[in-house]
């Protein structure tokens, strides 16, 4: 062994090489960096990007020009010799964890389709909690009266036609997507929008994520398998207005990219207030569209579109 230069995990020697480092006081937990590297080698850990271990850091520094906080940075200094080996790994473990290519292992995820008929049996995990159901609007029903308020009437219908909800869990081919509007919403927004139910989810399939603290990486996964199955109408992408939320949009247009297939985009921002702050339709040049010159925004009628009781 050299003198003076310790030995890596694996028994190697470790080198002077450049690798990527991250400044946590910058780091906002967008995530946005998580996609770009081909390794790996970044995810998502309470809020903040790390690196997974300086193996599966090639320290070419492709994540850098995705951070629009500068929060990443090339250090030349001791580290692991990068292996393609633990990148392969490491990549396999990840997609097993992620269940991307393979159905749930929770009951609850379980596939059933019953809109007024028997229930589809074909199993997707072993959840309860995860399995697929697809319901008539007519079968929603009202929201409770406040707590303490026994006398108070009924809110409005719920308007949700399905379940799962959550990105991970729903199956790509479920068959409330086929030719389906579909929002994908940040898990924040039906808790800041008063007007969720009665305004963006009516005559949408829904699939709900957190771009924050959820893997990026396996969602636009997911949402590539997703678009290139079944032939969307359209794609409502409803985030908060924070900046660690846009991850969301990156999600949905990398993998319309990915998946080659033009669908139309539109983007809703809500406040922190439940305000709608911005609505615009949202170009997909990759795949051989362009945006109008005169891009609709929330005082237009794309607005009226995307927000119309259904």
């Amino acid at each position: 062994m050299a003198a003076g230069r310790p030995a890596a995990s694996d028994g190697s020697i470790a080198v002077i090489r450049e690798i990527v480092t991250i400044d946590e006081e910058l780091c906002d937990g967008c995530g946005l960096c998580i996609p770009a590297c081909h390794e790996g080698a970044l995810r998502l850990v309470n809020g903040e990007a790390q690196l997974v271990s300086d193996r599966v850091c090639d320290g070419l520094g492709a994540c850098l020009g995705h951070c629009p906080c500068g929060a990443i940075k090339i250090e030349r200094r001791e580290a692991e010799p990068f292996d393609e080996a633990a990148v392969a790994a490491h990549a396999a473990a990840a997609a097993c964890e992620s269940g991307s290519s393979t159905p749930p292992a929770c009951p609850s995820a379980r596939l059933a389709a019953f809109q007024h008929a028997e229930p589809d049996r074909r199993q997707y995990g072993s959840c309860p909690g995860a399995r697929f159901a697809q319901f008539s609007r007519e079968d929603g029903v009202s929201g409770a009266a406040p707590v303490g308020d026994r006398c108070a009437s009924p809110g409005r219908p719920s308007m949700l036609t399905h379940w799962p909800v959550q990105l991970r869990l729903l199956p790509a081919q479920a068959p409330v997507l086929r030719g389906a509007r579909l929002l994908v919403a940040a898990d924040c927004v039906p808790v800041a929008y008063p007007d969720f139910h009665a305004k963006l989810l009516g005559g949408r399939a829904v699939v709900i994520a957190c771009p924050k603290f959820d893997d990026l990486a396996a969602y636009i996964d997911k949402l590539t398998e997703m678009i290139r199955a079944n032939a969307l109408s359209e794609i409502i992408v409803a985030r908060m207005e924070v900046p660690c939320c846009t991850g969301i949009v990156y999600a949905v247009q990398e993998a319309q990219r990915r998946a080659g297939i033009g669908v139309q985009v539109t983007e809703l921002v809500i406040g922190t207030r439940g305000q709608v702050v911005t609505e615009r339709p949202l170009a997909h040049e990759t795949v051989g569209h362009k945006a109008d010159s005169d891009q609709e925004t929330c005082a237009t009628k794309g607005s009226r579109d995307v927000l119309q009781p259904v």
